[in-house]
């Protein structure tokens, strides 16, 4: 876990207010309840680089910034339970399984 001061610390051109602000925007969600005991995990460090990248780099204002991050959560989400879906069809019986994919094979070409 990682402070917010050495957070901060690990990309010279965010300043603190900005981060703060990120936090209270739900863009960075860092354990504890202010600045003064907030820790960040390896993701939420990585999240605060995502946001310099696009706020900072490639300077996308923040409402398309927003929506950037809601898309990306979105698709962090899907993926999530698209793994979950297939442990579970990995734990069914063959012929379970073989009607699944024979019933998806048609979606996944495109079809309806």
């Amino acid at each position: 876990m990682i402070r917010f001061e050495a957070v901060v610390a690990q990309f010279p051109e965010l300043a603190a207010p900005d981060l703060t602000d990120w936090i209270a925007r739900g863009w960075v969600q860092p354990e504890g309840d202010t600045d003064a005991d907030w820790v960040f995990a390896e993701i939420d460090v990585a999240r605060v680089r995502l946001i310099c990248d696009l706020r900072l780099r490639m300077e996308l204002d923040e409402d398309a910034l927003a929506l950037v991050l809601s898309l990306l959560d979105q698709i962090y989400g899907l993926r999530g339970a698209l793994q979950a879906m297939v442990r579970a069809l990995d734990d069914q019986p063959p012929a379970v399984r073989a009607a699944v994919l024979a019933a998806i094979a048609p979606a996944s070409r495109g079809g309806t």
